[in-house]
């Protein structure tokens, strides 16, 4: 088990969100740091190789969020949730694992796993899927029930509806560029790529493609990969959700994801 707790006490980003990456190969593990270490308001405290020294490393370091591979040496890792919660630990699971077993997934989301990626998998394909955890997450803490209604949204893991756009978006994005972006993405015939959604809205590609993959990760855009004759494949997103803003001024829902348990 390697913990990098100490290597963060001097920088902690305040309200960061704790993960332990668990996962045999060492490599791999270490890309999985990397990606999680760039996707703000998220920071690795440890590394851990088997099932044990998850269970150790949690007791230790008290993550909020587990990314646990399913084939480790000593213990099969969907085992390992149990003995998590046996020992009274509430940490969220995210399963990264190569595992396609249907009956594998189905287990996965009997033990309230909040996420499943598949691997192998971009940085992208991992930063949607952090962020929409972010949201959701960050809206359960917040919740306040006042009656069945309320109830209800927690369970489903449906959002209310909101006043403004702004808690939606991560810090460095303004409300006005979110709404141009998704607007154009709504008004495209088909699919766009980042590329012409900025071609379409004057913001840069790269600020386009960080805005439309906000959507994706908060449920208001789809994403598919179109393959050429060479290089990798282009990501192209499509407008599932409803609109930023509604008339009124009111923020729009956002679609959840089933099963997922914060």
């Amino acid at each position: 088990m390697t913990s990098t707790h100490g290597e963060h006490a001097g920088s902690a980003r305040a309200g960061a969100i704790d993960v332990l990456v668990v996962d045999d190969d060492f490599m791999v593990a270490r890309v999985h740091r990397a990606f999680v270490d760039r996707v703000e308001a998220f920071r690795v405290v440890g590394v851990a190789s088997t099932g044990e020294q998850a269970v150790a490393a949690v007791d230790e370091l008290r993550p909020d969020l587990v990314l646990l591979d399913l084939y480790l040496p000593d213990l099969f890792g969907l085992d390992v949730i149990p003995r998590l919660r046996s020992a009274g630990h509430d940490c969220d699971v995210m399963v990264i694992s190569a595992a396609r077993e249907a009956e594998t997934v189905r287990g996965a989301v009997r033990q309230g796993v909040v996420d499943y990626l598949l691997k192998p998998f971009e940085f992208e394909d991992l930063r949607a899927r952090l962020e929409r955890y972010a949201v959701q997450r960050g809206r359960l803490l917040d919740t306040v029930v006042r009656g069945q209604a309320d109830v209800d949204r927690v369970l489903a893991g449906a959002a209310a509806p909101m006043l403004s756009a702004a808690p939606m978006l991560p810090k460095g994005m303004s409300v006005e560029t979110a709404e141009l972006v998704e607007r154009t993405l709504r008004e495209a015939d088909g699919t766009l790529s980042a590329t012409e959604c900025a071609a379409l809205t004057g913001v840069s590609r790269v600020s386009a493609r960080r805005y439309l993959e906000h959507f994706h990760a908060v449920g208001t855009a789809e994403v598919s990969l179109r393959y050429g004759a060479a290089g990798r494949p282009e990501r192209r997103y499509r407008f599932v959700g409803r609109p930023l803003r509604q008339a009124g001024g009111r923020a729009g829902e956002v679609r959840p994801w089933d099963g997922a348990r914060l």
